[in-house]
């Protein structure tokens, strides 16, 4: 998808996504479902917002090599 942005809220999206370890796309997504959910529009059948990243250790993975 294509989105024209002023670079200036474009530049504070981009320091924003940086201080909070996400991609500029993941923070977007975040800010439109936050706004989405507080103006009651989120739409029912929306999956849950993905989990990014590298994936978690599990308990057992823990002590392994340590």
């Amino acid at each position: 998808m294509l989105l024209r942005l002023d670079p200036a809220v474009h530049d504070a999206l981009v320091r924003w996504a940086d201080d909070e370890l996400r991609s500029v796309n993941a923070q977007a997504e975040l800010v439109l479902r936050r706004a989405l959910t507080e103006a009651g529009r989120m739409p029912k059948h929306a999956g849950p917002l993905p989990r990014r990243g590298r994936p978690r250790r599990s308990t057992e993975d823990a002590g392994a090599g340590d």
